[in-house]
């Protein structure tokens, strides 16, 4: 004779698993939640509301919401419309600058009435950055495979004239007055750097598969900031922001070596040679919940690897931004804009993803790398 009761692993409810309290669902959502009461109090914000506003809970609760977001914002009036409506109201592309860090984003915001109290609002917000990062992203490696055909077009026709018009020079030089040889000094300076900029295109024309293992990212920024300190950054100070249980970077070291020198030299570079107070902070971070499906097939490959170098130099032009990552975009007299252009197409190589907070004094670039491991699912062993 049955009981009623149901039987644990036969279908029934376990009655030793407690349902989750509403304020843990809230706190276990990825996005940003708060509930603003009357005069805009901020009566609660979830985990994920305190990592985006850089506050506390305990902080924020005893601010208005035009405390951590500017009066002249949408959100404020986008809150007081639902008051008004007594109904759900959303915005998409809404510019949020913070007051505190003077940090951009653009997110989406989404509002609705808590039941039926009308003074109190539930605001959700989604950053488009993730979005955004997927198509720029996209474009980068399209921008990096068009450079394909032109570099291998550019080493054969473009090299040898070259060597033959910095020859002439050369013999012209001994021969010359000097005036002439000043002149034929510069021919051949000329020549030797469109050759090396020649040199970096044939790069993007290199389609082997990139040989990858596991890499102790730790050891290539090391590697990194003693050669930078050695030479063009050694008027720099630098700070290591380290998760020291990082897992190994599924990745190419030399090429992972490359692409974070090419961003510390142009981090030195935007802090310039007469800086006194530059500093440069390199940091490593663990994020969950970002995966991105690979071009052409069905899967989809986990990037919680983050590798962060961020400078205090003046930032990155807001117009330029769109077209950073682009082949001779720069805003260097000298520069050749293929530094950035490179590292977008090796992080591509690597199915990662780079992106710039170009807020000034915090500029930061941003690697996103897939993470090592054997082939049963444990965590495998990185090179130092």
């Amino acid at each position: 004779m049955s009981s009623g009761k149901p039987v644990a692993g036969r279908g029934g409810p376990k009655a030793d698993l407690p349902a989750p309290t509403s304020e843990a669902v809230i706190n276990a959502l990825p996005l940003p939640v708060l509930t603003v009461g009357t005069d805009d109090r901020i009566l609660h914000v979830n985990h994920a509301g305190e990592t985006f506003f850089d506050h506390s809970a305990r902080l924020m609760q005893r601010r208005r919401l035009s405390d951590i977001i500017p009066f002249a914002s949408p959100i404020i009036a986008l809150v007081a419309e639902v008051r008004r409506r007594r109904a759900s109201v959303s915005e998409y592309g809404v510019e949020l600058v913070q007051p505190r860090s003077g940090l951009e984003r653009n997110v989406d915001v989404f509002a609705t009435p808590l039941g039926d109290d009308d003074d109190v609002v539930v605001l959700m917000l989604q950053e488009r950055t993730i979005a955004d990062k997927m198509n720029r992203q996209l474009t980068h490696r399209g921008a990096a495979r068009s450079m394909v055909a032109l570099g291998a077009m550019l080493a054969h026709e473009i090299k040898n004239p070259l060597a033959g018009i910095r020859g002439a020079a050369q013999l012209l030089e001994q021969s010359g007055t000097e005036d002439d040889r000043l002149l034929t000094r510069l021919i051949c300076d000329e020549s030797d750097r469109i050759v090396r900029i020649v040199e970096r295109m044939e790069l993007f024309g290199d389609e082997r598969p990139v040989e990858r293992s596991a890499v102790n990212v730790h050891g290539v920024l090391d590697q990194v900031k003693r050669s930078a300190q050695s030479g063009f950054a050694r008027h720099i100070r630098f700070v290591e922001t380290y998760d020291p249980s990082l897992p190994p970077v599924l990745g190419n070291r030399d090429q992972l070596v490359q692409v974070i020198l090419n961003l510390v030299k142009n981090a030195s570079e935007a802090i310039g040679a007469d800086a006194v107070d530059g500093e440069i902070t390199l940091s490593t971070a663990f994020r969950t919940g970002l995966r991105l499906q690979v071009p052409g097939s069905r899967e989809r490959v986990s990037l919680p690897i983050e590798v962060a170098v961020r400078d205090n130099g003046p930032g990155v032009s807001a117009d330029l931004l769109p077209d950073l990552f682009d082949p001779f975009v720069t805003t260097k007299a000298q520069g050749s804009g293929l530094g950035l252009a490179l590292v977008a197409k090796i992080i591509g190589d690597h199915g990662g993803i780079v992106e710039c907070d170009p807020v000034p004094r915090r500029t930061t670039f941003r690697l996103l790398l897939p993470m090592s491991s054997a082939r049963d699912g444990r965590e495998s062993s990185a090179e130092p």
